[in-house]
């Protein structure tokens, strides 16, 4: 019999993340399998995402901080030419920094990072923003594809793509219409990764302009058009026109026969605000929308209200009200924003910051540095509301107590579930960033890519294998088990009761330390028989150390970590050596089925 699923097999399975468990930085847990509220059928979440973060070719030139400017010189947002703003030209300012740092969207690092960041939180489809002129970042499309066709060959179910142009019949877009036709989707480039509705692949993009040419009546009967519908305020104009972005409460976007929609928009913030009359203006105008703003409660009064996402809610309460069959979700990774002077026909005084301005005037999901331990508190937020509204699948239940011996490898066959995780994320960075930026990470080491548990009167027995051999137990940081005994985030570090491997093992003996005071400190607990072969590692701990008693009436979390660089920042799950699962994600196990 096999020990386990061969590597190859593996791949060819998409890995789901709706039976990991997440508490966010403000102690929100994301939604659970319930049996009365399964996966659901024909619902899809799309997300606005940005590809244009590429170029730059003056490396001289430094980046540009919205809020590290305002909180070192506050009187600059009243002076247009105040030397902190510098030349501006080339490139836009950014509200915050990004949590992977100031990126292209090129770095297949980072590219194939998003991959599996957005199919983690169950988002089906990107749209890339082509709406500025002709531009369609052809060169981060591609790379983009690349990376994701091997991420998706990598157990990744990665999201489709889709492309949204300019919003009008206007020339531009039908250059950029008629280029990507030619370039990706008559190329037949990568067409596992095509978005398609209704049939056809999808475009957000107006057909009114084509002409009767050949060429062009291929693209009229090629694709399922959804042109793009601009206003904050005013709803569709015509039956096939999709939203990106509206103020509460929002349109439904394609009305069925049978009085459904396909289409309703939810953004983080809106950049309107009363003296638009909600439409769109400067996102530092005062009153606008952010992300602290509700229509039913007002703005959230605490300091640090845009944390708490009452925009973003209200409009994930109208979505589920509405029931469409896609969300529209704007957006995760647009960042930057010109500074534009009244006569540019926006509405600021002295200046505009139209799309993005600071921490509550934005509306990027993707982690950020600028919040730390709580950048990633509307990724979460996300995957909730994701879970929500497309249901989740049910966990398959853990097998029965049964005794593991150490180095009998062929004990673990029958056990259940395996914890499947993604093979090839492990790979190097060594890339240009924007403008005088430079990455270089190369943390990845050993790749984790499954894991088991089983338990019986006395222990609890822990598995786990990567794509290749493990390396040298003596390494820093050297193949981490984070477990949460109590699923309390309240107690340990972020959850983390005990933490297995932070000091390097002894002989055939692992050493479990159990957390003080919440920090990152630890004290050593106990030792734990473990054992090493190849590419998998089995260890075994006492269930009194776990706090646990009756073996049959289990419930923890828990993580492998391997090659974590910032010892006591829980945000380098995201960005260093490898996590499974990633992120704040936690693998469950528990011996009762699901409530």
């Amino acid at each position: 019999m096999l020990l386990l699923l061969s590597i190859h097999l593996l791949a060819q399975e998409r890995i789901s993340s709706d039976q990991w468990a997440a508490t966010d930085a403000l102690g929100r847990k994301v939604s659970s399998y319930q049996p009365d509220h399964p996966k659901k059928k024909d619902k899809y979440i799309a997300m606005f995402y940005w590809t244009w973060h590429q170029g730059d070719d003056d490396t001289t030139y430094g980046i540009k901080n919205i809020t590290e400017i305002v909180r070192q010189y506050p009187e600059a947002m009243k002076d247009y030419h105040h030397p902190a703003w510098g030349d501006k030209q080339p490139g836009f300012f950014y509200w915050e920094q990004p949590l992977f740092g100031y990126y292209q969207t090129t770095d297949p690092w980072i590219l194939r990072k998003h991959a599996e960041m957005l199919a983690d939180a169950g988002v089906d489809v990107v749209f890339f923003d082509c709406t500025n002129g002709s531009l369609t970042w052809k060169a981060s499309y591609e790379a983009l594809m690349e990376t994701w066709n091997q991420a998706e060959r990598d157990g990744v179910k990665v999201p489709k793509i889709a492309f949204m142009l300019p919003f009008g019949p206007v020339p531009n877009a039908l250059v950029s219409l008629r280029q990507l036709y030619q370039d990706v989707y008559k190329a037949n480039k990568y067409p596992n990764l095509w978005f398609i509705w209704k049939g056809k692949p999808c475009i957000m993009a107006y057909p009114d302009n084509l002409t009767n040419s050949r060429e062009d009546q291929e693209i009229a009967n090629y694709f399922t058009f959804r042109p793009g519908q601009p206003d904050y305020v005013d709803g569709p104009t015509r039956n096939d026109q999709w939203g990106w972005l509206e103020n509460y409460p929002q349109h439904g976007y394609v009305k069925n026969a049978n009085g459904t929609v396909e289409q309703v928009t939810v953004g983080i913030a809106q950049n309107a605000g009363p003296s638009t009359q909600g439409h769109c203006s400067a996102f530092n105008l005062p009153g606008t929308f952010g992300r602290s703003f509700s229509r039913r409660k007002g703005f959230d009064p605490r300091i640090e209200g845009y944390l708490y996402g009452w925009n973003f809610q209200e409009q994930w309460d109208r979505a589920f009200e509405l029931n469409p069959e896609l969300v529209f979700v704007t957006g995760w990774n647009e960042f930057t924003a010109g500074q534009w002077l009244p006569k540019d026909s926006w509405t600021g005084d002295p200046f505009s910051f139209v799309d993005q301005f600071d921490w509550e005037h934005s509306r990027d999901i993707e982690p950020n540095k600028g919040w730390g331990d709580r950048g990633d508190v509307y990724y979460l937020q996300l995957i909730d509301n994701v879970r929500r509204f497309k249901g989740m699948d049910a966990p398959e239940q853990a097998s029965g107590s049964k005794t593991i011996r150490m180095g009998r490898w062929d004990d673990w066959d029958d056990v259940k579930p395996y914890y499947k995780h993604y093979k090839g994320n492990t790979l190097g960075r060594d890339h240009r960033g924007r403008y005088n930026q430079y990455y270089v990470n190369h943390t990845g080491r050993n790749d984790i890519v499954g894991a088991k548990v089983a338990r019986d009167n006395r222990n609890m027995y822990f598995f786990v294998e990567t794509a290749d051999k493990l390396t040298d137990k003596n390494d820093r940081n050297w193949m981490l088990l984070f477990i949460d005994s109590d699923r309390n985030k309240a107690t340990g570090w972020n959850g983390y009761d005990l933490l297995i491997n932070r000091l390097n093992p002894k002989g055939n003996k692992a050493i479990v330390e159990r957390n003080i005071g919440g920090r990152w400190e630890w004290e050593p607990l106990t030792e734990a028989p473990f054992a090493v072969k190849n590419n998998k590692l089995e260890l075994a701990i006492q269930l009194d150390a776990l706090g646990l008693k009756a073996p049959d009436n289990v419930a923890i979390e828990f993580k492998w970590n391997d090659n974590m660089q910032e010892n006591g920042n829980i945000m380098d799950f995201y960005v260093n050596g490898d996590t499974a699962p990633g992120g704040r994600f936690n693998f469950v196990y528990q011996t009762t089925p699901s409530l």
